[in-house]
């Protein structure tokens, strides 16, 4: 690689690090939500 890629490469590299890291949050807080919708769901269908 040139000496003007490296940079670039480093960046990029960050940059999907960065955002496949926020994935996994925004997906483990979907999961939650589903799991707290499931839950609900229960408590109701217990109550009949």
């Amino acid at each position: 690689m040139s000496r003007r890629r490296i940079p670039l490469f480093f960046t990029l590299v960050a940059i999907i690090l960065a955002t496949q890291l926020s994935a996994c949050n925004t997906v483990k807080g979907l999961g939650q939500d589903i799991q707290k919708a499931g839950e609900k769901i229960e408590d109701v269908t217990k109550k009949k």
